[in-house]
């Protein structure tokens, strides 16, 4: 029930997003000097801020599991219209962009936000409990797709290279699909219950916001993503410089940029984890892995209709390596129901281990 003396919108909120917007326009196809480079760093940082608050006045209006939804599949749609529009216009030198932003999502997810979210979460309250049948069902569906999607092209042999037929990425696109599909349906109808945090229900919390400022927060959520997306992509040339300066490969121009494009998630899943609503935390982190491989995949298997060159797909041995850790510490993670220090140490060990191998491969 909505309170009479509901509080609005603080005002830098409904200031923020639209100022992250105008530098966006501003700056967008420039070569940024120094100054304006600080400018869209300073505009990148304030736009996360908002969207996150955004993220949880919606949230907190629909409800979980749908807030987290929410958020997970917004910023996924953005991203995805990000590759398809830097394949379409990069030729072959983004041949492997599909599968290097999305297997940095998983391994951002499920090791980075999901290590992080455990180890605050537990110096705050030591041990917090989670839905192990509802993570598990999550974390079950992402490595199969993963497995679908970017493991099996690297061992079919009806194409060279680590790569898909048309046939073969529209059976992978359809099935990523309907497994996405699936999931979602029952994470908000047939068990909704299963996501909400463990202990708790969704009316011990204050007062809902109207459906007015939800949808407020929802439009301005939008612009804030938008802009998040678009300078990250706007700071690219100047972290390709600095890449290069550095002698480290170009693939980290990639990954910093989907650190900062999934830097909302991050922030709204470590806020939730203090709170001791580490359900929320894990629904936020494996919800956006599934959405990455859900929803890109199949757009690029429509995409694939009209982009020349390659498609490549197939991760390589080292990659197969940190996937299959990855699945195995997660799942002896989720399998317990309980987080504690320990579990949240070894996740952001194996994100520590991504990002050194990033850099030196």
């Amino acid at each position: 029930m909505t309170s009479s003396a509901e509080a609005p919108l603080p005002r830098w909120s409904l200031i923020v997003p639209p100022l992250a917007f105008v530098a966006l326009v501003f700056a967008y196809g420039r070569d940024l000097n120094a100054v304006l480079l600080v400018l869209v760093c300073v505009g990148l940082g304030a736009a996360v801020t908002a969207a996150v608050h955004h993220a949880e006045v919606v949230a907190h209006r629909v409800g979980e599991p749908f807030g987290t939804l929410i958020l997970a599949v917004a910023v996924t749609v953005i991203e995805v219209a990000l590759i398809v529009t830097l394949m379409s216009s990069g030729g072959e030198k983004t041949a492997s962009l599909a599968r290097d932003t999305v297997f940095a999502a998983i391994m951002i997810t499920c090791n980075g936000i999901v290590g992080l979210a455990l180890l605050v979460g537990s110096l705050r309250h030591r041990v917090q409990e989670f839905r192990s049948h509802a993570s598990g069902g999550a974390l079950a569906v992402t490595l199969a797709l993963v497995t679908l999607s970017l493991v099996l092209p690297t061992f079919t042999t009806s194409s060279s290279g680590p790569t898909f037929t048309g046939s073969q990425l529209a059976f992978a696109g359809i099935a990523s699909l309907v497994m996405y599909g699936v999931f979602v349906f029952v994470q908000t109808k047939r068990h909704r219950d299963y996501f909400l945090p463990a202990g708790s229900d969704e009316d011990d919390h204050a007062d809902a916001p109207s459906t007015r400022t939800a949808l407020i927060s929802l439009g301005l959520l939008v612009v804030c993503l938008v802009s998040v997306v678009g300078l990250a992509k706007t700071v690219s040339p100047a972290l390709e410089r600095g890449v290069a300066a550095i002698g480290a490969p170009q693939t980290l121009v990639g990954l910093i940029i989907a650190l900062v494009v999934l830097l909302p998630e991050t922030v709204a899943a470590v806020r939730a984890a203090l709170r001791d609503r580490l359900q929320t935390s894990l629904n936020l982190a494996l919800g956006s892995a599934l959405a990455s491989i859900g929803l890109t995949i199949p757009a690029i298997a429509v995409a694939s209709i009209w982009l020349t060159g390659p498609l490549v797909l197939g991760l390589g041995p080292t990659e197969m390596v940190l996937l299959t850790l990855t699945g195995a510490v997660s799942m002896l993670t989720i399998t317990s129901g309980r987080a504690t220090v320990l579990q949240g140490a070894v996740h952001l060990m194996l994100f520590s281990a991504f990002l050194f191998l990033a850099v030196s491969p």
